[in-house]
């Protein structure tokens, strides 16, 4: 597959870029030392688009003959990729590297070469879309794939995807008057609580980071034992990939792991990804000891992140998918990822199949959402007419 058109518009840059599709995983991993300097190269980018993260997480989740990366090479150097896998239900489908761990999914554009190198990618996607669908998910507002968009020739839809709740790059003193008065006064006496116990912060360098990551995910299991633990954060694979994905991360600054300690043991730990432009709270574990103690676990996690973030000047502190309480209560910006589902025009048919699949699928769980609070509602009535001798 390659690019170019002798005599087209701005034919001498365009003769410089090739477009090939890699399949070979050997290949993707020596692909290292230029994939980051490419992510380097892209402001948008976030950290899930390191070649740490993805490379470990097709070790530990993709499938034998299904990789497939659109790179674009400008006189040689990598100037553009899209990371993406084949699967196959419920329809042929390409989709993004990294599946549903992965909180932002994008591809990535060197800046300083941008005008040639997104519609060579353009290109490149319409090659490697002969008889699927491109279902690209999670896909962050202002990212590099928007432009991709705008240069795709063919068919193409947009759907709202996850919720995410962001902050600006503030100190956490700036962060707490952004609340209520009388929120922000229970945050300040939370924080001295904290204090008073004198938890101390060690931040866990490469070698450390296998034991800290298994200490977290325990935690982290411990923590919502009995409320329902994300089934894919206790499986063997996650575990392996995440202690690889941070080993690399940690070492090359793309991430920050650390430990909580209260007199001497680790109580809680964090896993936090950093990008040029973003500081992301992925995951973390407390002991529940922590909540015996009145401790406000995440009052402690986010005064961590906010000093750190605003200390090095990135600018969005996220906490990433999903609109829970918690995170509601610090007043976050509520920003929505988008889906772009693209195919060509002869497959218009297919992206409409998969379109309303997807939409169906969404219809339902919002559906499901708004009946679980009736339900748990009913089951606490039921309940009380139990413990009140009323027979049902």
């Amino acid at each position: 597959m390659t690019a170019g058109s002798p005599g087209g518009p701005a034919a001498a840059g365009y003769r410089e870029l090739s477009v090939t599709l890699c399949r070979d995983p050997r290949r993707f991993a020596a692909l290292e030392a230029e994939w980051n300097r490419l992510m380097r190269a892209c402001p948008t980018a976030t950290p899930f688009q390191s070649h740490a993260w993805l490379h470990s997480w097709w070790l530990s989740y993709g499938r034998e003959g299904r990789l497939r990366i659109v790179l674009v090479r400008r006189a040689g150097e990598l100037v553009g990729a899209a990371p993406l896998m084949l699967v196959h239900r419920p329809l042929p489908l390409l989709v993004p590297l990294g599946g549903g761990i992965t909180d932002y999914c994008d591809v990535l554009v060197d800046d300083a070469h941008a005008a040639e190198v997104v519609p060579a990618l353009a290109r490149g996607l319409h090659r490697a879309a002969r008889g699927v669908v491109v279902d690209l998910r999670e896909v962050r507002p202002g990212a590099a794939v928007e432009r991709v968009v705008r240069e795709w020739d063919g068919a193409h839809a947009v759907l709202p995807d996850s919720s995410c709740a962001e902050f600006p790059v503030l100190s956490f003193e700036d962060l707490v008057k952004r609340m209520p008065s009388a929120g922000a006064q229970r945050t300040r006496a939370k924080v001295r609580k904290i204090d008073a116990l004198r938890i101390e912060e060690h931040q866990v360098s490469e070698h450390e980071v296998p034991e800290t990551v298994r200490t977290l995910l325990r935690l982290h299991e411990e923590q919502w034992r009995g409320r329902g633990v994300t089934p894919e954060h206790v499986k063997p694979r996650f575990s392996e990939h995440l202690i690889r994905a941070a080993r690399r991360m940690v070492r090359t600054g793309d991430a920050r792991l650390t430990e909580f300690r209260l007199e001497g043991r680790v109580v809680a730990a964090s896993l936090t990804l950093l990008s040029a432009g973003l500081t992301g709270g992925y995951l973390y574990g407390a002991d529940p000891e922590l909540r015996a103690r009145k401790v406000d676990v995440v009052t402690m996690l986010l005064r961590h992140e906010a000093q750190h973030a605003h200390a090095r000047g990135r600018g969005v502190l996220s906490l990433l998918r999903g609109s829970e309480p918690y995170k509601n209560h610090w007043r976050p910006e509520t920003v929505v990822n988008q889906r772009f589902l693209l195919a060509r025009s002869s497959h218009l048919p297919l992206l409409r199949l998969h379109e309303s699949q997807v939409s169906g699928r969404e219809r339902a769980v919002s559906a499901l959402r708004e009946a679980l609070p009736a339900a748990r509602d009913w089951r606490a009535r039921i309940n009380e007419w139990r413990a009140d001798g009323v027979r049902r």
